[in-house]
């Protein structure tokens, strides 16, 4: 069923562009309307119909819009660039069994610049780590696959992540998959073109995307969903 989204409205780009050159509380608030109109409530419809899309493939991933989009408020308090407000619009779609920071998960966001789609585990915390490493190296082989397949590769972009400059401890230079398991990340990235944001296209485009990645992004939640399990808390009483 082809999407009714039709993408984002005209004066978005142009919202964006002011935003960056006026990146302040008085001229948000002046021009409130302007997001919630033309910013926040078609990334609203855009999430919900990639969202019922992802049901056909990763229905596990499917979300709820205003809890799969981030806030339009930058957190500054570790940061030396104050300005108060991002200049895009975001939506991660994850595991509605694992952490949102920790897994791997779907992103796409939507500029006045540019248009992101990326999938993979950005921000895995130490436990996540080690878990996911030991996967691989348990999988070298099946994982070097879902790497290199030439399909994905081409329309998804290259295996990315900061990385150790040696293997993480426990593990060796001859370690089966050692050039993976330095990894401290794990996700593939593109930027596509910005107009498409203007044009219902976009839930197309972005929906090939997830479904070529979504191989990858299985793999790399499979030791945490494994993990999940074996923590879920004893049932009492009467059934």
């Amino acid at each position: 069923m082809k999407s009714t989204f039709g993408g984002f409205p005209a004066p978005m780009p142009k919202f964006f562009r002011d935003l960056r050159r006026h990146n302040d509380r008085d001229w948000f608030e002046a021009h409130r309307e302007v997001y919630e109109e033309c910013v926040k409530a078609p990334m609203l419809a855009l999430t919900a119909a990639v969202s019922a899309e992802v049901t056909r493939f990763a229905p596990e991933y499917a979300s709820e819009p205003r809890k799969a989009i981030f806030r339009i408020y930058r957190d500054t308090r570790f940061s030396n660039d104050k300005t108060p407000y991002k200049t895009h619009t975001g939506a991660l779609l994850r595991h509605a069994n694992l952490a949102k920071n920790e897994s791997a998960s779907f992103y796409f966001a939507v500029s006045d610049e540019n248009i992101e789609v990326a999938g993979g585990n950005y921000r895995p915390g130490p436990e996540e780590l080690k878990l996911v490493r030991a996967h691989i190296a348990a999988n070298a082989a099946r994982f070097e696959k879902l790497v290199n397949a030439k399909a994905r590769v081409a329309q998804c972009g290259p295996l990315q992540g900061a990385e150790l400059s040696r293997p993480p401890r426990g593990y060796c230079t001859d370690t089966p998959g050692v050039e993976w398991i330095r990894r401290k990340q794990w996700y593939c990235y593109r930027e596509l073109d910005a107009g498409l944001a203007l044009s219902g296209e976009i839930v197309e485009t972005v929906v090939a995307y997830f479904r070529k990645i979504q191989p990858l992004v299985e793999f790399l939640n499979e030791p945490l969903i494994a993990q999940a399990k074996t923590n879920l808390p004893l049932t009492t009483g009467w059934f």
